[in-house]
């Protein structure tokens, strides 16, 4: 194992004739559309960003905890295994359909059980089969799209084998790097030649090596590989074992071509693979083939191939809410309030979440202040957006200040805001953050043609910071977006035993929408590609996992509520980071009601079923205006709902949003 190397590669990993699909995604000119896919091409090379890191501040703003990762990687953050690498003590991580830890000789892993509350929907770690190397240390010796090494180190640092897991195989493999008698929790019997079994807790695994088992004890020569693999319940352990080659790497074919977003996972491998797929992969009539598993996000299904494939629909990115259609009447209303908005007091705070989410609300009144044709409006909004934007994006900003600034930490390897907020130093929700800065600076520089050149530099450093892909030895592969669940990760180091987590879909979907605008407004059509798929995968698992999930699944049974605002690796919760009350477990995967918020209307019932739970009591409550526009996409009257928005009380408007954009949503329902 050499681990001064990543296996991180965009397409040169995929097995030759493997089929690519193709994703589909809208331009952003009006009535434009093209094919467009990833490739080889790295977005934010070294070549173009070292003079942009050398140009801005550099500092260390929170120290980085221990770390389990080889010397040259760059660090993990927000990653579904992100709890392996960081932190005194190795916790578990959960390569659906199976969850896995480190153990102080070696490894340890199983298939969950589900467990299905009121309130939470449970699959915690479990260690059916253990496995003791000797090893005196573990070391994360290369990770990629979905697979991760871990070399075993014996008492010189030396390796004794290497252990690789991935999101999607139910396989777990050890590749001897020298002689090593490999002791097992679990005694395994003879099958099949080199195939054996074990029961643990009603669940079989399976084992193939031609190494010398007998019992609880493997004997491994250098070079030798054993594999075990979870055996579902309508599985056949001769069938699976077939092919059980152990994944080697993993590679990501993606591309956007009109209504349709698809991804395909590669899994090298010597020959076909097990691989599971999640509902969200799943098409309605998917055929279960080598069998199924559960999982807390519902039923996978298992087949054996090179690769995994899936679609979902394409969004456009908006920037704006277009009030064309609208009345006199109505435009007379909404120019009324724009006028009010803008001459009223505004308040831009310091930290990187309120500060840009601010200058988003700022952003929204002005180009309604544009489309109205209020000039004397917009010249007060775009003067106050541009001149935030300017000082934010002062790359020495932050050796004359402690705030309004950013810097590069050589050690995270990445952009970290002062003041940071929610354990931004910690490189905690990154993508929420500045996906406001995004889309703030995209239509600014929309209405002020002296803005861009100012704000660039220091704007590509923070795209870079959570959009990087390819070779770079400055910034991490997509820092926070997982491919194969299709979704962000918020937490930074993930210093949890379920997992990493993402509560706020909502914002993890205006991270892209405002990533595809930005890359847009600067000509940048790869980072264009790219952000527009990570838009589509986003809502469409936002749909699939916190507002929209399909309660035929056995899964639900028993859980009492239609959404889950918080994803963990092992669970879901109906709860939040910040209150227990419903309106804001609705909120909090509904704000900020962006111009491309429309993907969550996809079932207006449910939309209904989800405000009436969240409102028992009517609007008039924190984050009630959020779900007022959100309500909007349901059947609701729409007349009643813009009513309740004139007659808002204003202390109830949140800090994000502004009355004009909240009428000026309803209205265009």
């Amino acid at each position: 194992m050499t681990p001064s190397v990543t296996k991180r590669s965009i397409s040169g990993g995929i097995a030759s004739g493997l089929a690519i699909a193709l994703l589909a995604g809208c331009t952003t000119g009006e009535g434009d559309s093209s094919t467009s896919s990833g490739s080889g091409e790295s977005i934010f090379p070294d070549s173009r960003m070292q003079s942009l890191v050398d140009g801005i501040v550099q500092r260390s703003v929170a120290p980085a905890p221990e770390s389990r990762l080889a010397e040259g990687l760059l660090p993990p953050t927000n990653q579904w295994f992100s709890g392996l690498v960081f932190g005194e003590e190795p916790l578990p991580v959960f390569p659906l359909p199976l969850s896995f830890n480190l153990t102080e000789p070696g490894f340890a892993f199983g298939l969950p059980e589900v467990t299905t509350g009121a309130q939470t929907i449970s699959a915690p770690f479990t260690p059916s089969i253990t496995v003791d190397a000797g090893a005196a240390a573990s070391e994360i010796s290369a990770y990629d799209e979905a697979s991760v090494t871990i070399d075993q180190l014996d008492s010189d640092g030396e390796p004794i084998g290497a252990v690789t897991i991935a999101q999607g195989s139910p396989l777990v493999s050890f590749t001897a790097e020298q002689d090593v008698e490999l002791k097992l929790g679990a005694p395994f019997e003879a099958v099949d030649g080199e195939l054996a079994s074990a029961t643990v807790a009603d669940t079989e695994y399976g084992l193939t090596t031609a190494g010398e088992l007998d019992g609880s004890t493997l004997a491994l020569a250098g070079g030798e590989t054993a594999v075990w693999f979870a055996v579902p319940e309508d599985g056949d352990i001769a069938e699976l074992a077939a092919s059980a080659a152990p994944v080697e790497s993993t590679s990501i074919e993606y591309a956007v071509d009109g209504e349709t977003a698809s991804t395909t996972l590669g899994y090298r491998a010597d020959g076909d693979t097990l691989i599971a797929s999640m509902p969200h992969q799943q098409a309605s009539d998917a055929d279960a083939g080598l069998g199924s598993y559960e999982s807390a996000y519902g039923t996978m299904t298992l087949q054996s191939s090179t690769s995994l494939s899936w679609t979902s629909p394409a969004i456009e990115p908006s920037a704006s809410v277009d009030i064309s259609t609208l009345d006199d009447d109505q435009r007379a209303t909404l120019a009324e309030q724009v006028k009010k908005d803008a001459a009223g007091e505004i308040d831009l705070p310091a930290d990187t979440y309120f500060g840009g989410k601010a200058m988003y609300r700022l952003a929204n009144i002005l180009d309604l202040a544009e489309q109205l044709g209020d000039e004397e409006s917009a010249a007060v909004l775009s003067k106050r957006l541009s001149g935030a934007l300017a000082e934010w994006m002062e790359p020495g900003g932050c050796d004359e200040r402690e705030e309004r600034c950013f810097v590069y930490d050589p050690e995270g390897k990445g952009i970290v805001g002062l003041a940071p907020s929610f354990g931004s130093e910690e490189f905690n929700d990154h993508h929420f953050h500045y996906g406001y800065f995004f889309f703030a600076a995209s239509v600014a520089a929309k209405y002020d043609d002296t803005l861009l050149e100012k704000i660039e530099p220091v704007m590509t450093l923070l795209a870079a910071d959570v959009a990087t892909s390819g070779d770079s030895t400055l910034f991490p592969e997509r820092r926070a977006f997982d491919a194969y669940a299709g979704h962000s990760w918020a937490s930074g180091y993930s210093p949890f035993a379920d997992g990493n987590n993402q509560e706020s879909s909502s914002e993890a979907v205006l991270a892209w929408n405002g990533l595809a605008l930005w890359a847009a407004t600067t000509d940048d059509a790869a980072l264009e590609t790219q952000a527009r798929w990570m838009l589509a995968a986003e809502a469409d698992s936002a749909n699939a996992y916190w507002t929209n999930f399909d309660r035929s699944e056995s899964v639900y049974d028993g859980y009492e509520h239609s959404i889950a605002p918080l994803n963990w690796g092992a669970k879901r919760d109906y709860a939040t980071w910040f209150s227990a009350e419903p309106a804001a477990k609705l909120a909090i995967i509904a704000l900020p009601m962006s111009p491309a918020s429309e993907y969550l209307g996809t079932d207006p019932e449910r939309v209904d079923e989800n405000v009436a739970a969240a409102t028992p009591g009517g609007f008039d409550v924190q984050y009630g205006d959020w779900l007022l526009m959100y309500a909007g996409l349901g059947t609701a009257d729409n007349a009643e709902l813009v009513s309740a928005a004139k007659s808002m009380p204003e202390e109830l408007l949140d800090d994000g949003n502004s009355r004009s954009y909240m009428l000026a949503w309803l209205m265009t329902r």
